[in-house]
């Protein structure tokens, strides 16, 4: 497809290309030794769901070497076995058969009643008719949060409709299973990581085992980007495994004291990336020892506002926004959740003036961040706080680092094109298709200006609600058969059991409408948000890649001689040049308490100087220049700003020769003078 340039990735390393090797020979067979229908299962069990896809999946890669096809960036294929494993009913797969793995919770029968999580959300009573397999009468559904969404068949569905990357977010909430009436299991976080993880492969197996054996299924767990590709490549659908959770690791946060150590992240992490996952939120609807989040809304926020102080033993604390950036408007509508408070104990009120959580990245999620680049994961910063998101992001320019995602539209939108410059990639909610190709119109710009594609985030089996039908007599109304987008596949109506699933009477009631939503988009927005869309594999893969290939830099300042315009003085503790250059993010140099202030590294040798970052304490510059020079005499101003905010700037511009870097303050924020933890100096 042509129309804009394309970010490409760089040449394959040595490591890649043994990767990829290795990959070839321990993964996927070939489509060309699986037969002239390598997609139709020899083994299938009976009965099961219809896919009602004809044609063979497109393979091999376009002209410039690009993988092609959707990425699904946000689902939880096994959130079923989460919150004590009776909150959403139904299963993925059962060996016992579909009428084993498509049935409701028993609490449940036998009107619905007791499907407490529905109306404690969505209000109303929770009634609906609990059979499942096989009439379906009133499930799964578009709006309902408490029934199965990703029956194996369904997604198999949607890799045949075109989608070739799905990240399966492991997702659990403890205090949700704690206090949720109807459980079968522990409510430990990681223990539901753990077997969500292990079922993941499981099902890789079940799906194997249709296909004639390992490695010969459409459904293939990776590792790497190279592995990926390679999956994608062959026409099957590359699975990558992400966590979202409350509690990472532990660190859950009491009475704003942590609850988890270094050790208990470094240990977190290795195991995490042990069972295969390469994505990771650090914090998800509860303030946590890591990071404040993004608030909720409705009375959906106030349910999560009574957990959160359930679990922390605070509520959620605002502040006014200093940016353009803000938090969610916190839910402020009544939820039966209240009922679980203490006597005496009331949600608070929020002032409309001031939307931004007051927690942000905490020094332990700071440290958690760190961890991440070291291991090349990449970082989701959805449900972060604006606090908090602005620091990583901050983190990540100072690096230069590229994994970030946004993979479901729980970041503020002004955050995008500093995702986009790092060489991130954005996905965007499964809204409806007028509200959804609105959106992919606004940040086109965007896009274009970096050559990205554009994913999808649907959090099917999430607790959010999917797009409505539009209609039988809406305009532009999806007409079966239709072709898929490549053009090689015949789509139809998809029926299981004794129901026959229609777009425009039933929206996205579960993953297999997937491909219908898509065209429902091509008719309501066009064709250049699905190619958009079309290019989302090559474009997730291309930030996974660029995050595996990322090397740190080198800080030249690290050590080095630092003399300063002045440095104040403490009888307890040195506030002298070199703390902002002995790699302690600790310590710091503290200048007086007047404007023109200097801080003068020499680096010991000439070296092409390219970026410069800052760590500023509360005493930050808001005018200052980043100068460089030979000799130490003859100065040049290589960057500078009216406009600084503190927290951790980076200064990028055209390489120079330079030994000595000096950092020269006009202008203070504050009150105070120049006080800078850290200084890095890098030619790269």
């Amino acid at each position: 497809m042509t129309g804009r340039p394309y970010r490409r990735r760089r040449d394959t390393t040595v490591v890649s290309l043994l990767l990829l090797v290795l990959a070839t020979i321990l993964g996927p067979t070939p489509s060309s030794a699986a037969g002239a229908e390598w997609w139709t299962p020899t083994g299938r069990p009976n009965p099961d769901s219809q896919i009602d896809v004809t044609g063979a999946p497109f393979t091999g890669t376009n002209s410039a070497g690009e993988v092609r096809g959707f990425v699904d960036a946000h689902n939880h294929l096994l959130s079923n076995e989460a919150f004590g494993g009776r909150l959403i009913c139904g299963k993925v797969f059962s060996e016992a058969g579909v009428a084993d793995a498509l049935k409701d919770c028993p609490e449940h029968y036998p009107d619905g009643s007791l499907a407490l999580f529905d109306y404690i959300t969505h209000g109303g009573d929770g009634k609906h008719d609990p059979i499942g397999w096989p009439t379906f009468k009133d499930w799964p559904a578009y709006d309902s949060m408490t029934h199965q969404a990703n029956y194996y068949a369904w997604v198999e569905r949607a890799w045949r409709g075109g989608q070739r990357v799905l990240v399966n977010d492991l997702v659990t909430n403890g205090m949700i299973c704690s206090i949720y009436p109807f459980k079968d299991r522990s409510c430990d976080e990681m223990t539901s990581i753990r077997l969500q993880a292990k079922l993941a492969y499981d099902l890789q197996a079940y799906v194997d085992k249709m296909y004639g054996g390992t490695g010969k299924g459409w459904f293939r767990i990776v590792l790497d980007s190279s592995q990926a590709r390679e999956v994608v490549k062959q026409g099957k659908l590359a699975v990558v495994l992400g966590v979202e959770t409350s509690e990472p690791f532990g660190c859950k946060q009491i009475l704003d004291i942590a609850q988890c150590s270094k050790s208990d992240i470094d240990k977190g992490l290795d195991e995490l990336y042990g069972l295969g996952v390469r994505s990771m939120f650090l914090c998800h609807k509860f303030d946590n020892a890591l990071c404040g989040v993004r608030f909720d809304e409705g009375g959906l926020g106030t349910a999560i506002n009574v957990g959160q102080f359930l679990s922390t033993g605070t509520f959620w604390q605002t502040e006014k926004c200093i940016g353009p950036q803000h938090d969610n408007p916190i839910g402020s509508a009544a939820s039966k959740a209240e009922a679980d408070l203490p006597a005496g104990t009331d949600v608070p009120s929020y002032d409309a003036n001031a939307q931004c959580n007051k927690r942000g990245l905490t020094s332990l999620g700071e440290y958690a961040v760190r961890g991440m680049m070291q291991r090349k994961m990449m970082l989701e910063i959805d449900h972060m706080s604006v606090k908090a998101t602005g620091r990583v992001l901050d983190m990540f320019e100072a690096a230069n680092y590229p994994g970030v995602l946004s993979s479901h539209s729980w970041m503020d939108l002004n955050w995008t094109e500093r995702v986009y410059a790092l060489g991130g990639f954005v996905a965007q909610y499964m809204h409806g298709s007028e509200a959804f190709a609105a959106e992919a119109k606004r940040t086109n710009a965007l896009r274009d200006k970096y050559g990205v594609g554009y994913g999808y985030g649907t959090d099917f089996n999430g607790i959010g609600d999917h797009p409505a039908p539009r209609g039988a007599n809406a305009a532009n109304k999806v007409t079966y058969p239709f072709k898929s987008v490549d053009g090689g596949s015949v789509i139809d109506r998809l029926t299981t059991g004794q129901r026959t699933f229609d777009f425009n009477t039933d929206g996205a009631a579960h993953v297999g409408m997937i491909p219908d939503w898509i065209e429902d988009i091509r008719l309501v927005g066009g064709q250049d948000v699905v190619d958009d869309l079309f290019r989302g594999a090559e474009s997730y893969l291309d930030t996974w890649g660029a995050a595996e290939r990322h090397q740190a830099g080198v800080n030249l300042a690290k050590g080095a001689a630092a003399t300063a315009s002045f440095s104040e003085t403490n009888p307890v503790t040195s506030y002298a040049p070199g703390r902002a250059v002995d790699g302690d993010t600790d310590t710091r140099w503290a200048s007086d308490w007047k404007d023109d202030q200097w801080l003068s590294i020499d680096l010991g040798d000439t070296n092409l100087v390219k970026r410069v970052t800052l760590d500023w304490e509360r005493a930050y510059g808001k005018s200052y220049r980043v100068e460089l020079s030979t000799d130490g005499v003859n100065w040049q101003t290589a960057w500078s700003t009216t406009s600084g905010d503190g927290g951790l700037d980076t200064a990028s511009f055209t390489g120079t020769p330079a030994r000595y870097v000096r950092v020269h303050g006009q202008g203070r924020g504050t009150d105070w003078g120049y006080s800078l933890y850290e200084v890095g100096v890098y030619s790269s």
